[in-house]
């Protein structure tokens, strides 16, 4: 549950459709509890009576109106699939022949379940049959070329110093708890966590298998095996500074690194360059060639069969699928039950075949008109930012040249990739499940490692078009916003200015921002990971930026757990900017123009704040609030309403909040970095 540290930084949200209407909407009225104080609690004020209305359904770990859309993004989607799966005679490797085919071979439960384990107990077969350190090796390469990535990974990533090449980053990975301190923490609910991971890594032996006592004994060595590679792994803190993840060197140097490891033979298996790459763990990948010299061969075979049993596990028979969910979707998720069928194949397509599938959802429900809209609004957030950036009091003139230098270089993507991926060759057949997931993770592994030692294709995408989500790449200095995002309520064609700058706007914000958050502020205009901040500037942000980290110290999801305020900090950066900016485009939108309306008696300003709270105020399980807390950068959903909104003067006035208010923070303590 490790993956690359990949530099995407996002912001959650999800989705609908656009419709058309003659007047502009306004807020969800019928959404807010009009009993709440909005000074004391906007969480409760800006949609409390749609999360009573609507209570999390049994398969979901949160949900809010933008959630909701989100999975109708997903019954769209399986329309999609179902009418073009209606069709005959589709050319093979055509968009149409493989969505259809893939979704149609996952959708057949009695042939899944009529296999049991086996399609992979050829895999597991040949893993048994390893003779010694040599094929230990051979087997991890065979693994990450279908996209199993243990116990270290390896992806195609931007060069840190030179971002307009793409280099090999290899990363720690190979843990099946959520992060490293799971394995070390003390109080009661780690404590658990470890004893339930044993019995489900015990529980899957016995599905594949084993009896009893072997089953145990699987389950103590893979946990054994894990804790030492936790031990040299990096927590989600450290791994917030790209600096401590940033270790270039030759490929001469990785081998005397880790002399045990036969980097040649694993390059030429995956017809990798031999050139200068990034160690992302260097302490990590040393443990992993010490396992390699000095772990028996059983505990190697025990650990890497799990691996392919914990990957492998959604796509088995209904025995495999409801024990993974039990232990991953219930017990730390807090998932009631398991989504419908349709519903994860239609989310396995998009995984495996996204832009192929995401060709089909934007010529339905992301029209010209929509992308249009979105420019004028991105348009006018970089002139917020501009204008915010130009009028800093704390920031000196050399650094602020550099700030506007690296502001004039972002790059907006909107709705979809100019270019669509090809996937033509890849072998998706209708009475093939499993076989289908292994030959499209094959084909993204392959489309990603291509890459290594080519300059970098700015056309690409890293999400896929139906996803309900943003990011920003440092490297490429580029905000990205699919058409899934890009959907009531996040975003309307039919809402009035002030909503949509209230909701997508902040986000848009947020994305912006993330470019001079704590992270991407040690990005220059170039996408280098290079200082361009004077010294006291540099300290004067520091400054700021711990007054966030301090705030969020202080809100707690219960008692004896809060959020930490420096692994969340990234994202608040983000949520406060992108408020506060987007405040600010909202104004430059309306200059020159009749004032707004304003709407079901709420001033435009008034719609703005609702609309952001509307949009963020998930409710959320308390085992997802636990997990988020421990390792998810962003906080949870009701702070992500009240933290940012609390520092803003001009929420202040909307609402007229008076000091003392607990939206309102006391004298002194206002946060503002950007």
């Amino acid at each position: 549950m490790r993956t690359v540290t990949v530099l995407i930084l996002m912001a959650l949200v999800c989705a609908p459709v656009l419709g058309t209407t003659e007047e502009p909407r306004g807020v969800y009225v019928g959404d807010m509890d009009r009993n709440a104080d909005p000074c004391g609690n906007f969480y409760d004020y800006a949609n409390g009576s749609w999360r009573a209305a609507n209570p999390i359904p049994d398969s979901m770990t949160r949900w809010s109106r933008r959630w909701a859309a989100g999975e109708t993004a997903k019954d769209q989607l399986k329309t999609i699939l179902e009418e073009v799966s209606a069709g005959k005679d589709w050319k093979k490797g055509s968009v149409e022949q493989q969505i259809s085919d893939y979704y149609g071979a996952c959708m057949d439960q009695a042939r899944i379940d009529a296999r049991g384990a086996g399609p992979i107990k050829p895999l597991l077969a040949d893993i048994d049959a390893m003779k010694g350190p040599a094929d230990v090796q051979k087997i991890i390469a065979r693994l990450h070329g279908r996209a199993i990535f243990v116990p270290f990974g390896l992806a195609a990533n931007p060069d840190n110093h030179e971002p307009t090449q793409v280099i090999a980053h290899i990363y720690a990975a190979g843990l099946g708890l959520p992060d490293r301190d799971y394995y070390f923490k003390t109080e009661e609910r780690f404590k658990e966590a470890r004893e339930k991971y044993r019995v489900h890594v015990a529980n899957m032996f016995r599905l594949a298998g084993s009896d009893e006592a072997a089953a145990q004994k699987a389950a103590e060595t893979v946990f054994g095996f894990e804790t030492k590679l936790a031990q040299v792994s990096l927590d989600n803190v450290a791994l917030r500074d790209p600096k401590a993840t940033d270790h270039k060197t030759s490929f001469a140097d990785l081998q005397k690194l880790t002399p045990r490891l036969d980097w040649a033979g694993y390059f030429k298996t995956g017809r990798l360059p031999k050139a200068d790459l990034n160690v992302q763990e260097p302490r990590f990948l040393q443990e992993v060639d010490r396992q390699v010299g000095e772990t028996s061969l059983p505990e190697w075979r025990t650990y890497l069969k799990w691996h392919v049993l914990h990957e492998a596990a959604p796509a088995l028979s209904a025995a495999f699928v409801d024990e993974n969910q039990a232990f991953y979707g219930k017990y730390l998720g807090g998932a009631k039950e398991i989504k419908p069928r349709w519903k994860r194949c239609v989310e396995s397509t998009d995984q495996i075949l996204g832009e192929a599938l995401g060709q089909k959802y934007v010529e339905r429900h992301f029209p010209p008109a929509a992308k249009a809209r979105m420019q004028d609004l991105v348009k006018n957030l970089l002139t917020a930012m501009k204008e915010t950036i130009d009028g800093l009091q704390w920031m000196g003139p050399e650094t602020k040249t550099k700030a506007l230098d690296k502001l004039a270089t972002f790059n907006p993507k909107i709705g979809y990739p100019d270019k669509w991926k090809d996937y033509s060759k890849v072998d998706i057949r209708r009475e093939a499940h499993f076989a289908n997931l292994v030959a499209g993770s094959k084909f993204l592994v392959r489309d990603d490692w291509e890459r290594i030692g080519k300059p970098v294709d700015r056309g690409r995408w890293g999400m896929t078009p139906p996803t309900s989500n943003a990011y920003y790449n440092p490297l490429l200095n580029e905000i990205v916003f699919p058409a899934g995002i890009l959907q009531p309520p996040a975003f309307d064609m039919n809402a009035a200015d002030a909503v949509n700058y209230g909701s997508i706007g902040v986000v848009i914000g947020h994305e912006i921002s993330h470019g001079f958050d704590d992270q991407g502020s040690q990005y220059d205009a170039q996408g280098r990971l290079k200082n361009w901040w004077t010294p006291e500037d540099l300290k004067n942000f520091q400054a700021r930026t711990q007054c966030v980290v301090d705030q969020f110290e202080g809100y707690f999801i219960e008692p004896n757990i809060h959020h930490n305020g420096k692994l969340v900090l990234g994202e608040s950066i983000g949520d406060l900017a992108g408020a506060k900016i987007a405040y600010r485009a909202y104004q430059i939108s309306q200059r020159g123009r009749p004032p707004a309306p304003t709407i079901d008696r709420f001033t435009p300003e008034q719609q703005f704040f609702v609309a952001w709270g509307q949009f963020r105020g998930d409710a959320i399980r308390p085992e997802t609030q636990r997990l988020m807390i421990q390792g998810d950068p962003h906080p949870t959903g009701k702070y992500r309403v009240i933290g940012p909104l609390s520092n803003l003067t001009a929420f202040h006035e909307a609402f007229s909040c008076k000091e003392g208010a607990s939206m309102v923070r006391p004298a002194g303590t206002l946060c503002d970095v950007w």
